[in-house]
């Protein structure tokens, strides 16, 4: 049975995995976030009466997921969600690029997220380029709302140390490859001849990164399909 990991200070693990988000439109809405160039983690549908779509940010540990038969907001509710990143204006440029309407560049007078004065954004970047400080805006098609928050440099103590054992040691790293060994036959069955690494290269990652066993399989087949071209026989 799996144990809860607790801190030395305490505190159990506790990692921020999804926000819900609310849509009129499951199909539009997917389109939309697969434009942005955001992970399609699934689409799964039981009955007539539910239905999620589960996408992420590139290199988010967090997800959204929407759809039908969810207990989510009402659609265009959701304001300010943050996606943070490390250039600005190569960030606006990119979604700009893909189609989507970016507010300018733009900081608060009272600093991040204070809209308690009276005109609380100014147009521009941070004029001290400060991380945190300067932010782009855009709208999914339900008008739920995004801001792109730069952070070239987190302040101290805003990254949490890596709590996971080195894979360098050895009975962890043979158990995972063990594991991997296994999940990977079923490929292998179905799928053209190919480099049984490329698909071990890719579960690993995505099971170093957080991802379940289940999750990872997925990530690596797509990966070999998508990307490689290796499709079943």
């Amino acid at each position: 049975m799996a144990t809860t990991k607790v801190t030395k200070n305490g505190s159990v693990d506790m990692k921020l995995e999804v926000v819900m988000l609310g849509v009129s439109d499951i199909d539009r809405a997917k389109a939309f976030y697969q434009k942005l160039g955001w992970r399609f983690d699934g689409d799964f549908t039981v009955g007539d009466d539910f239905r999620a779509v589960q996408m992420t940010p590139h290199n988010s540990q967090a997800s959204i997921i929407f759809g039908k038969g969810l207990a989510s907001a009402r659609p265009g509710s959701t304001d300010s969600l943050v996606l943070t990143v490390q250039d600005i204006d190569a960030a606006r440029d990119d979604l700009i690029a893909r189609g989507v309407d970016v507010s300018e560049v733009f900081h608060y007078a009272g600093g991040p997220f204070n809209n308690a004065m009276e005109n609380p954004l100014l147009s521009g970047r941070d004029p001290q380029g400060r991380s945190y400080y300067s932010f782009a805006s855009f709208e999914d098609p339900d008008e739920n709302g995004w801001l792109l928050q730069e952070i070239q440099t987190r302040l101290p103590g805003r990254e949490w140390k890596p709590t996971r054992a080195p894979a360098t040691e050895v009975a962890p790293l043979a158990e995972l490859l063990h594991e991997t060994a296994e999940h990977h036959d079923h490929f292998e069955k179905t799928h053209a001849a190919h480099h049984w690494w490329n698909w071990y290269a890719a579960y690993l990652d995505a099971r170093q990164n957080g991802s379940s066993p289940e999750e990872a399989t997925t990530a690596a087949d797509r990966y070999m399909e998508e990307v490689l071209h290796v499709l079943p026989r």
